[in-house]
């Protein structure tokens, strides 16, 4: 199987919704798990989103005028690495103070009920806390690498799972620091606007350096707009994929707009597997449009429904979780009622894509 191997944004205009004939039984679903042989799933921002980690909107607003373009490319970190550097510190502070939730348990147990030749976990997620749940590391691949991976932007020196926070003492985090250094950099929205006299967020000579080469600086081991993504994760996928016919596919917190995530649906589709969504809202599902009456459409949050469609193959998680917290009640509810009153923005795109 051919697929892209670089991040695409999706069409600002979606189409509109259509009727879904999916079923939404637990028990049918449930008996249909147990059943498969092979099962693929498709994790994006949504199994996350319990676990408090903001959106863009959420994060004080502090981000929200700035595009893609000027925190998200080579380009950017060329242009002001200190600004790209704030960004992800910010990132990583919030996942690094954020908890997996049951949805992350129940998906690790799910791994570890079917085995490596049974299930296979694609994840858009860059948070870490799928791996902070225990998830069975040759069952979950990153499609967009990690937040706490650590590479330099000249020689190929990289580090893996560097958890330090801050992850260098130029990059210490609080929102009133954050505020102050944009406000003193002034910073434009986008590349196309910024003075070539404009000084950087933050010296270069304060920012973090390759231990290796010596002179390139270190950056964020994610993978960037315009970077193909991970040669070796996308031929272990490829080659799970090639081993077998996929009986089912969950699609969990993510409407699979962006390649290759969306292709892998696909091809699931076309093997004759079912298709299984897991969504807050059921009006856009992008990849997994026009559910079958074979297929599954559960619409809620991630980290309740799925320790609910899985238990009948992972039983009862509270033993395994510990003292790791149900879903912080306090959240629920939070924001109910209250609609979108603008179209995702370029950022905002980015951070479902790849959050």
């Amino acid at each position: 199987m051919s697929s892209p191997t670089s991040i695409h944004q999706s069409p600002r205009h979606q189409q509109p919704p259509t009727r879904s004939w999916a079923s939404t039984s637990v028990s049918d679903f449930q008996a249909v798990l147990k059943s498969s042989k092979r099962v693929l799933a498709l994790c994006g921002a949504g199994l996350s989103a319990s676990s408090g980690l903001e959106t863009f909107r959420g994060a004080g607003g502090m981000w929200r005028d700035y595009e893609a373009s000027a925190l998200a490319t080579p380009e950017a970190f060329e242009k002001d690495p200190g600004l790209v550097w704030l960004f992800y510190a910010y990132r990583r502070h919030k996942a690094l103070n954020a908890k997996p939730n049951m949805g992350h348990y129940a998906l690790a147990e799910l791994a570890r009920a079917k085995g490596e030749e049974g299930f296979m976990c694609l994840s858009q997620n860059i948070d870490g806390l799928s791996q902070r749940a225990n998830h069975p590391p040759a069952q979950l691949k990153l499609l967009h690498s990690s937040l706490f991976d650590i590479k330099c932007f000249s020689c190929p020196y990289i580090e893996k799972d560097n958890f330090s926070d801050p992850v260098h003492p130029s990059l210490l985090i609080d929102e009133a620091s954050i505020t102050a250094r944009l406000s003193a950099a002034s910073t434009p929205i986008s590349l196309s606007s910024a003075s070539a006299s404009k000084p950087p967020t933050i010296p270069l000579d304060e920012l973090p350096h390759c231990p290796a080469c010596k002179t390139g600086l270190l950056r964020p081991g994610v993978v960037w707009f315009g970077e193909s993504l991970p040669k070796q994760t996308l031929a272990e996928v490829n080659q799970w994929i090639g081993r077998g016919l996929i009986d089912l596919c969950l699609m969990i917190g993510t409407t699979a707009q962006v390649y290759p995530a969306a292709g892998y649906v696909q091809v699931a589709r076309m093997e004759g597997a079912r298709i299984a969504v897991v969504n807050m809202d059921s009006r856009e599902l992008g990849a997994a449009g026009g559910l079958r009456s074979v297929d599954f459409l559960f619409e809620g949050d991630a980290a309740r429904v799925l320790p609910d469609i899985l238990g009948g193959v992972v039983g009862e998680l509270e033993g395994f979780v510990g003292e790791v917290a149900m879903v912080n009640g306090a959240r629920t509810g939070e924001g109910e009622g209250v609609e979108e009153e603008e179209e995702m923005d370029e950022v905002q795109k980015y951070f479902a894509a790849s959050p």
